[in-house]
């Protein structure tokens, strides 16, 4: 018997369909050993050695794997290509004691019969730079966090963290913030004019001022509406002539396929995925979908990477694709292969794309989920597009003379569409006409236009502009653009609002505190610089211990006189509000789920109230209605899942009163009631925990951002 491990069960489920009897394919369910989790696990004297744990959660499943090990022949290690991967895979042996002689690595950029025997077929060994590399990055992070952490509840608010990659992303936030606070708008004038051929209905086009003798005009040359109303008036009885015509035809290369990054900010811009739901559904593409007769089959390519590559065979598939479905006309003379200008880049990856472009959207459309088929789509398309011919445009460029004003139009045409056809950004292929002129054609002045303007401050990031910035500035690694985000913003520095991140003032104080006196851990440059050294450690070039050593002693002398120097960041707010158990002040604190009013007393006095997103109190509303258990009078209160009806003696009483349905058990006959519970509402039996029958319900978003009040207390 050979031994297949994976790290997914539908890797599990897929790869067994594919491999004969001789082999059995078991999950790790992810990683089976890290640092420890409630103390800091490495040796700093020791040369940074770290100590590893077994995952309380894969106690069970190690001795499942171990069993199965020690019957096996042949032990395959089949988890992701990736370093996160490796380690995986290196964890494995020393958790399962595997004997070495018996292990083969094997890796696949997909999940197909045809990948996963290729594999089987050109097994290697453990790539120990890759491992080093995911190690140094785990440490490096591990000490990051551990050692500031404490320094943030000390001087700021306990239960704060930081981490290095993500701090830059808040600081990138924090600090586009700060520009716009200081953006001083600038006002400006366009100048237009609408044009038509004389005595000829249905002619009028619209011209732009571009230059005055020569002189081409700035964006911001027309200050104020005396200056567009001088030119207007200049021109407004002068005869318009046509000066030049220019024909050209232009072309237009399609896209390059779907990288990690691009992929998230495709997903975040055109269907409005967040990057760690983008990841979540592009896993489940590639660990593989259940397609009924055709079976069990990964539909994408490894979806962590940062590489334009695409395989020679998958080239011609598409290119053979192409052909048949749209005709020789919509195929370039040769195949197209793109680099991507990531200096970093693992170029032995490949791009995201379809296993097989002949596995059509639409037709599978009926085997995967609404989100699924979308991205599907999404990549599906962009994959086609990228290996099809230009699109070709006919454009017109006319200048128009005004006395010593020059106006220009600019048209075109569509002549050829090609990957337009398909692509998600067809829209900018609608053509643009211009009537027919000719050189010297005296033209009728229809109206001229002045159009007020005023310069904008730099846009907020979204997700897709955050990832295209950190991207750009080589913060993290395809794996990470997810976490990063998806971690700032559960720790509440930042919040994002209709699609745009805006720091919270808790982030603002964070990132100020680290700026002064850890500016190099939120330092673009630096982190980048700290990326490539990573890199270089995977590529066999340093030795890990080095880096770690370069990056802490300098760390560990600011954190020492951080601990010293700082003064304690008053992240409390005094108030007029009196504590209505004691006639204490009341202070504004921040919560897990925003900020509430608490007693000045605490902890003598835990008396809190909970505040909407305007900072209104929310206050319990009392009920004709007694406490079940101990007579108090019920309240009804409003917390982050919605209102409850709860006692007023809390937390003495902790009753919660249940809404009932009208609706009978399917299970017991007992009457259903509604429950609220970490993910929201659902009806389950009141017969509870007799009976445990529950289904999911339906609910409107809550339009509040008050605290949990019974919770946070």
């Amino acid at each position: 018997m050979n031994l297949v491990i994976v790290e997914s069960p539908t890797k599990e489920r897929t790869i067994s369909k594919f491999l004969d009897k001789n082999f059995i394919v078991k999950s790790s369910y992810g990683h089976i050993r890290d640092l420890p989790e409630k103390e800091l696990g490495i040796d700093i004297e020791n040369n940074f050695a770290p100590r590893y744990e077994i995952l309380p959660k894969a106690k069970t499943n190690i001795k499942i794997l171990s069993s199965l090990s020690k019957k096996s022949s042949k032990i395959y290690l089949a988890t992701d290509f990736d370093r996160e991967g490796e380690a995986i895979a290196w964890h494995l042996t020393y958790a399962l004691n595997l004997d070495k002689n018996k292990v083969y690595r094997i890796t696949f950029h997909e999940i197909t019969p045809e990948a996963i025997k290729q594999a089987i077929n050109e097994p290697r060994d453990i790539d120990m730079s890759l491992v080093n590399s995911q190690q140094a990055r785990r440490i490096l992070d591990r000490l990051v966090g551990y050692k500031l952490s404490p320094l943030l509840w000390e001087k700021i608010q306990r239960g704060l963290s930081a981490g290095r990659v993500q701090s830059v992303a808040v600081r990138l936030i924090c600090d586009r913030e700060e520009e716009i606070k200081k953006f001083v708008p600038q006002e400006y004038w366009l100048v237009k004019v609408e044009l038509k051929k004389p005595e000829i209905s249905g002619t009028n086009f619209i011209a732009d001022l571009i230059s005055k003798e020569g002189k081409k005009y700035d964006k911001l040359d027309i200050k104020t509406k005396s200056d567009a109303d001088q030119i207007i008036n200049d021109i407004s009885n002068k005869q318009f002539k046509v000066n030049k015509i220019t024909k050209k035809e232009k072309k237009r290369h399609p896209p390059s396929p779907f990288l990690t990054a691009t992929l998230q900010q495709e997903s975040a811009r055109i269907l409005k995925f967040s990057p760690s739901k983008t990841m979540m559904i592009a896993q489940q593409l590639y660990e593989g979908i259940n397609l009924g007769k055709m079976g069990q089959i990964g539909l994408i390519t490894y979806m962590r990477t940062d590489s334009l590559n695409m395989a020679e065979v998958a080239i011609n598939e598409i290119r053979k694709y192409i052909n048949e479905k749209y005709g020789t006309n919509y195929l370039p003379d040769k195949p197209r292969r793109y680099k991507t200008k990531l200096k970093t880049a693992q170029e032995a990856h490949e791009c995201i794309r379809p296993t097989s472009i002949y596995r059509e959207p639409d037709k599978i459309k009926g085997y995967l989920s609404e989100d699924q088929y979308k991205l599907y789509k999404l990549i599906w398309t962009k994959t086609l597009a990228c290996q099809m011919a230009d699109a070709i445009y006919d454009t017109v460029t006319v200048d128009i003379e005004a006395d010593k004003y020059l106006f220009r139009a600019n048209g075109h045409t569509v002549k050829f569409a090609s990957f337009l056809e398909i692509s998600p950004e067809s829209d900018d292929k609608k053509d643009v006409i211009l009537p027919q002129m000719n050189e010297n054609e005296i033209l009728e002045l229809v109206k001229p236009i002045s159009e007020q303007h005023f310069t904008e401050p730099p846009p907020r990031y979204n997700e897709s502009s955050l990832i295209k910035e950190l991207e750009k500035n080589g913060i993290g690694r395809p794996s990470t653009y997810a976490p990063i985000i998806e971690t700032i913003l559960k720790r509440r520095y930042v919040k994002l609002t209709n699609h745009k991140f805006y720091p919270t003032e808790l982030g603002i104080i964070v990132n100020n505190l680290l700026k002064q006196h850890f500016s190099e851990i939120v330092d673009t440059k630096f982190t980048a610089t700290i990326e490539e050294k990573l890199d270089k450690i995977a590529q066999g070039k340093v030795q890990w211990t080095k880096i770690i050593e370069e990056f802490y002693k300098p760390f560990e002398k600011k954190l020492l006189n951080a601990h010293n120097n700082i003064t304690k960041e008053k992240n409390i707010k005094e108030t007029d509000e009196k504590c209505p158990k004691c006639g204490s002040v009341m202070y504004i604190r921040d919560g897990r789920f925003g900020k509430f009013l608490a007693c000045s007393k605490y902890p003598e006095c835990k008396s809190i109230i909970s505040l909407d997103k305007d900072g209104n109190k929310i206050l319990p509303e009392k009920l004709d209605e007694k406490c079940p258990k101990c007579g108090k009078v019920l309240v009804k209160r409003v917390g982050k899942r919605g209102a409850f009806i709860a006692c007023s003696g809390f937390p003495k009483c902790r009753y919660i009163k249940s809404e009932e349905t009208g609706e009978k058990c399917p299970k017991c006959g007992k009457e259903l009631v509604k429950r609220v519970g970490k993910k929201g509402p659902f009806i389950a039996c009141s017969g509870y925990p007799k009976c445990k029958f529950t289904k999911n319900i339906i609910t409107e978003p809550q339009n509040n951002s008050g605290t949990d009040t019974q919770n946070e207390q």
